[in-house]
């Protein structure tokens, strides 16, 4: 099986404060275009790819990356930012010239709006409008939305038929000791947290029900029925491992935090060619493909680059 020979870029990237990316690596797969990148229309561009730190961004960025290679391109990976800022900020200022990126991360963290948009399509439309004038232009979007649930295991679900939100809320009155919760910190306290959901859903979830904890010991819990329900976030590949069930947001309370490739306006402009390499892939994105690839990095173990490059061919993107 080929793989790139290039360190992982999380090994090479140093950030220093004010001035940037310094870093990274070449992406050296031995990759053709399949049904994307015919014709090489990238060819004698170099392209910045960038991400965040965690499993799904690590993945995404070298999902770029490889359809950008397939396309002709030269391409420097700078995967791997810690936080939110870097990574846009590298966009934006044209030290990396594109990135996936959640519409509600830009709307409410980049562009500093407090009201999420209800509706995805529209949330989206705004973002890439207010962002057009920040040097950022926006791609069309997945169907993967990387937001808050509830979720519980099998043995829960069997036995109080909860499958979304509403009917937990019911649940809630009617017998107020089934619902238990795990959540983290910040998600107890954010009003787009815990305290909106339960006004939004008209709930009154006792304090005593309410345990604070850690991501990761969140999923662990649930799948013991240690609580009924836990947070969790959509994409998460333990939701798939763990067999856990998420509850439906029937009211559209949380955020949409659909993803879509972020590319600095500039690099666009000199190379058009871009959405008809990414389009194709994006539209392929959902939940379920995020879950998949995620387990396989953070349930299986598998390296980032190279659960990227195996679904590419396996989609037939890439050859």
């Amino acid at each position: 099986m080929r793989r790139r020979t290039a360190l992982t870029a999380a090994a090479l990237l140093f950030v220093a404060p004010g001035c940037g990316l310094t870093s990274g690596s070449p992406m050296v797969d031995d990759v053709r275009p399949g049904t994307i990148g015919r014709g090489e229309p990238l060819k004698g561009a170099e392209l910045t790819v960038t991400s965040k730190s965690f499993t799904e961004q690590l993945i995404l960025g070298a999902i770029m990356g490889i359809a950008f290679e397939a396309a002709g391109a030269e391409v420097l990976d700078r995967t791997g930012i810690q936080g939110s800022i870097g990574s846009r900020e590298a966009v934006r200022k044209g030290d990396a010239d594109a990135g996936y990126e959640y519409t509600g991360t830009a709307w409410i963290t980049y562009l500093g709006r407090s009201e999420p948009i209800t509706d995805p399509h529209e949330q989206w439309e705004a973002v890439r409008a207010a962002d057009a004038k920040n040097g950022v232009s926006w791609l069309a979007p997945s169907a993967l939305d990387n937001t808050y649930a509830l979720a519980m295991n099998q043995e829960n679900h069997k036995k109080y038929r909860t499958n979304d939100l509403s009917q937990v809320a019911a649940l809630s009155k009617s017998d107020p000791a089934a619902v238990t919760l795990c959540v983290e910190v910040e998600f107890a306290n954010r009003a787009d947290g815990l305290p909106g959901m339960q006004k939004a859903y008209g709930m009154s979830v006792p304090t005593k029900n309410i345990t604070q904890m850690d991501t990761g010991i969140i999923y662990t819990q649930v799948a013991k029925g240690s609580c009924t329900y836990g947070e969790v976030f959509t994409t998460d590949g333990r939701i798939k491992s763990m067999n856990l069930v998420v509850m439906d947001d029937d009211k559209h309370f949380f955020p949409n935090y659909n993803l879509a490739p972020m590319i600095n306006t500039k690099t666009l402009k000199k190379w058009p060619a871009i959405p008809e390499v990414l389009d194709p892939i994006t539209k392929k994105l959902n939940n379920t493909v995020a879950r998949d690839l995620n387990a396989k990095v953070d349930v299986d173990g598998e390296d980032p680059h190279q659960v990227a490059l195996d679904w590419m061919k396996a989609e037939g993107f890439v050859k």
